[in-house]
C-alpha cells in the first residue's frame, strides 16, 4: 500500500495549497459548513510568515507588527467577529498608539493615537489639531469618511453589491474610488504638511500616498483610528497554531512538509493536485495560496489549459514589496534605551516619490523605515531586563534580484548594521554593545523559508484603476480555471495578516456560492 492510499482519502470536498494564515481561514469557514477538506503546506508549522522563532532561548517575533480589523472585546471589528465565530481564541493585546511619525528634517515628529472621544471627534484628529491648528474638523471628516470605506468594503465582502447599491448606500466608497489618497485630501483642504502626518501608515503598503488609491488608505486609516491595533499575547505563530489546532477540531486533514507541484485541470476546470512526491489527490475545488504567477507559470497541467487572459492579468499586475528586517534582543529594558514608542515611522530625508520608488529597487540603505517595540505592547513577551527590537525596510523583490551568493551575507550585515546605526542615531543611545541575539530577514528569506512567489509579502501593487473596490467589483471575472481560486496576500489586498485572513474567508465564500450553484439550490 503506498503512502497516498495511507493518507489521503478517495476523494475531497476541497484541497487548500498552503497552511498560512489564508489557507486556513479558508479552510475553516469551508469545514464549518460541512464540507471535507485537505491542507497541503510545504513547510513543517503552520501559517506561513504568521510565525515566531527562537534564538539564545528568547522567542522571536517573525513578522507581525500590527494587526488590525480586531478592536477591542466589547467592540469587536471584523476578523476579531470572524475568528471568535470560528472558535479560534486569541489573547489579544492592544498597541498603545497608532504610530509616531518622525523626519527630522521636514521638521515632523508627532505621535497619533486611535479611538473616538466621548463628543464624537477622533482623537487623532485632536493631536493633528495641536501641532497644525485648523485643521481638526478637516482630518475629523476624513477619519469619518475613512470609516464609512471600512464598513462598505466590510459589506461588499460578504454581499454582491449593484452599481445602483453603491450610489444609493455606499457613496463614499463611490465618490472617491478612481482617487488616490492625496487628492481626495487635497479636496478636503487639507494642507500637505497635514498629509504627511496622516500618511505614516503608507509604508505597510509599499506605496505613497500620491499613487495609492484612496480606498486601501481609507480602509487603513478607518480601521486602524478606529479599532486600534493589537497583537497576540503568544506572538504571531500562536495565533497561527490556534487557527491550525481548531483546523483539526472540524475536521480539517491538516499535511506538512507536503508540496503541490502540480494543479491538475481538465476541459477548462480543476479537479486535484499532484504533490512532489507523486500523490495525485481529487477534488472538486482548489483554494490556492501560491501566487496566480507560479500557478500559471508551471502549475497547472497541462499548461495549454491556462487562457491567454490569465497571463495578461499577471503581466498586467506589478509585484508589491518584501521586506528586509533586523530584529534585536537587547539587554537593557526600553526605558533605557530611550524607546517611548511602540510603532514609529521615520526617515531621514523629506519624502519624495521619486527616492521613494528607486531605492526600492535596490539593496542599499533605504531611508524609509518603521521600528517596533514589543515590550511596549506585550510586555511579557520576554525575560525582565531585555528588549526586543525590530528595524524594517520593505524593498521591492527585485532589489536582490542581481546578489550573487558570495555576496549575500556581507550585504545583508552591512544593510543591518546600516539600519542599526540609524535607530541609534534617532534614539541618542548607542545599543551595539547590548545586542544579546540578532536576526536578519531580507527577500530571500522569505522565499526559502515560505516559497513566497520571488519573496514577495503584499501580493501585487494598488493602482487607480486597479483598486481593492475594482477588484471586488470584478473579483468573479479572474477566475479563469473553473473550481479554482486564491487565499494568499495575491488575492484581493495582500496588506497585512488580517487581510489575509479575510481573504480566505472570501475564498470560502466563493466556493461555497460555486457549490450551490452547481447542486441548483
Amino acid at each position: 500500500m503506498d503512502k497516498g492510499t495511507l493518507f489521503y482519502k478517495p476523494h475531497y470536498d476541497v484541497i487548500v495549497i498552503g497552511g498560512s494564515l489564508a489557507g486556513m481561514s479558508a479552510a475553516l469557514s469551508l469545514a464549518s459548513h460541512g464540507k471535507s477538506v485537505l491542507i497541503l503546506e510545504r513547510h513543517n508549522l503552520p501559517g506561513g510568515l504568521a510565525t515566531s522563532f527562537v534564538r539564545g532561548g528568547y522567542e522571536m517575533e517573525g513578522s507581525l507588527h500590527e494587526m488590525m480589523s480586531i478592536g477591542p472585546k466589547e467592540n469587536p471589528l471584523s476578523v476579531r467577529t470572524y475568528l471568535e465565530s470560528l472558535g479560534v481564541d486569541i489573547d489579544w493585546l492592544r498597541v498603545p498608539e497608532a504610530y509616531r511619525l518622525t523626519v527630522p528634517d521636514d521638521d515632523m515628529d508627532i505621535v497619533l493615537h486611535a479611538g473616538i472621544d466621548e463628543d464624537g471627534v477622533y482623537f487623532a484628529a485632536k493631536e493633528i489639531e495641536k501641532k497644525y491648528p485648523g485643521n481638526q474638523e478637516k482630518v475629523d471628516r476624513l477619519l469619518h469618511v475613512c470609516k464609512e470605506i471600512v464598513d462598505s468594503t466590510n459589506y461588499m465582502n460578504d454581499h454582491k453589491v449593484s452599481k445602483i447599491d453603491m450610489v444609493k448606500h455606499h457613496w463614499s466608497m463611490t465618490a472617491t474610488a478612481g482617487y488616490s489618497a492625496q487628492e481626495v485630501m487635497d479636496s478636503m483642504g487639507i494642507p500637505r504638511k497635514v498629509q504627511e502626518a496622516l500618511s505614516g501608515y503608507w509604508i505597510y503598503v509599499g506605496q505613497p500616498i500620491s499613487s495609492l488609491p484612496f480606498t486601501i488608505y481609507g480602509y487603513l486609516m478607518g480601521d486602524y483610528l478606529t479599532g486600534g491595533s493589537y497583537v497576540p499575547r503568544n506572538f504571531s505563530f500562536g495565533m497561527s497554531l490556534a487557527m491550525a489546532m481548531v483546523c483539526q477540531k472540524k475536521g480539517v486533514q491538516f499535511e506538512y512538509e507536503t508540496e503541490v507541484e502540480k494543479i491538475l485541470v481538465k476541459r477548462g476546470a480543476a479537479y486535484g493536485v499532484r504533490t512532489k512526491r507523486g500523490d495525485e489527490i481529487h477534488a472538486d475545488y482548489i483554494v490556492s495560496g501560491v501566487y496566480p504567477d507560479a500557478v500559471y507559470g508551471k502549475m497547472i497541467e497541462p499548461l495549454s489549459e491556462v487562457p491567454p487572459r490569465a497571463y495578461k492579468l499577471i503581466h498586467g499586475r506589478e509585484e508589491s514589496v518584501s521586506c528586509f528586517s533586523v530584529i534585536l534582543i537587547l539587554d537593557q529594558t526600553p526605558e533605557q534605551l530611550g524607546i517611548e514608542d511602540y510603532s514609529v515611522f521615520d526617515s531621514d530625508v523629506p519624502f519624495s516619490d521619486e527616492v521613494f520608488w528607486e531605492e526600492l529597487k535596490h539593496p542599499r540603505p533605504w531611508h524609509y523605515l518603521t521600528t517596533t517595540c514589543l515590550n511596549l505592547a506585550n510586555p511579557k513577551a520576554l525575560p525582565d531586563g531585555t528588549t526586543s527590537l525590530s528595524i524594517t525596510a520593505l524593498p521591492l523583490p527585485e532589489s536582490f534580484f542581481d546578489v550573487e551568493p558570495d555576496e549575500y551575507f556581507a550585504l545583508k550585515r552591512k544593510l543591518a548594521k546600516a539600519m542599526i546605526e540609524r535607530e541609534e542615531k534617532r534614539l541618542g543611545v548607542s545599543f551595539s554593545d547590548h545586542i544579546l541575539e540578532i536576526e536578519i530577514e531580507t527577500p530571500v528569506s522569505v522565499s526559502h523559508y515560505s516559497g513566497q512567489y520571488r519573496g514577495g509579502i503584499y501580493g501585487y501593487q494598488h493602482r487607480m484603476e486597479d483598486s481593492v473596490a475594482a477588484r471586488l467589483l470584478h473579483y468573479g471575472e479572474e477566475h479563469y480555471i473553473k473550481n479554482l481560486t486564491w487565499a494568499s496576500a495575491a488575492s484581493l489586498a495582500g496588506d497585512g495578516m488580517a487581510v489575509c485572513i479575510n481573504n480566505g474567508a472570501i475564498a470560502a465564500n466563493i466556493i461555497l456560492g460555486w457549490d450551490k450553484e452547481k447542486k441548483g439550490a
